[in-house]
């Protein structure tokens, strides 16, 4: 250890040498009662520390507001506080809220956002494989009949279901590809 943490251990030592002393003078007779006192502050404490730890996963992501389109047929895609980009798209009928993944290759649709399409995870064949940070994961082809973003609407789009955990869709590189990316500032200008 070097000189200042020594010091700052000896400072950690008097300061509860001098709290503990006051402890043992106010409750000498009531020793009882100041383990309870004690253990009720420190769970109050943890429960205060552990509060804050799990701030972000107790109030759930906020979504970013998804995308706005400008009036030259261009589509902007605001950045989140987690530094990516969103987009909500219009899938055969239903908005689908994505993440562009510039590195991911395919559009990659969770199974929830699948069956909101009308496709039943269950009787999808997984007859793909995909590696993600997490490993590799099985996935199954499907057509979307009509993919609407901002002004631009494509037929025919090829997506994969993930039968992983995966908690939001991925606008992969081949949906991404149609169009010309800009990054500029924090946001993602697509147009074609």
């Amino acid at each position: 250890m070097d000189g200042d943490s020594i010091a700052r251990l000896g400072y950690l030592a008097l300061l509860l040498a001098a709290v503990g002393g006051w402890v043992i003078v106010e409750y000498r007779s009531r020793m009882g009662q100041a383990l309870r006192v004690a253990a009720a502050w420190g769970l109050i404490i943890l429960g205060l520390m552990a509060a804050y730890g799990l701030w972000n996963d107790i109030r759930g992501p906020e979504r970013p507001q998804a995308q706005v389109t400008t009036e030259n047929g261009k589509v902007e895609l605001k950045r989140g506080a987690d530094g990516h980009y969103y987009a909500t798209l219009r899938i055969n009928g239903h908005d689908i809220f994505f993440m562009a993944d510039t590195g991911a290759s395919m559009m990659v649709l969770t199974q929830r956002d699948a069956q909101a399409l009308g496709f039943d995870p269950e009787d999808l064949l997984y007859l793909g494989q995909a590696s993600t940070a997490n490993g590799t994961v099985r996935t199954a082809h499907v057509t979307l009949d009509e993919v609407t973003l901002g002004p631009f609407t494509d037929p025919n789009v090829s997506a994969w279901v993930n039968e992983g955990a995966l908690d939001i869709s991925l606008l992969g590189m081949e949906y991404l590809g149609r169009f010309r990316i800009e990054i500029t500032g924090d946001r993602m200008i697509l147009s074609r």
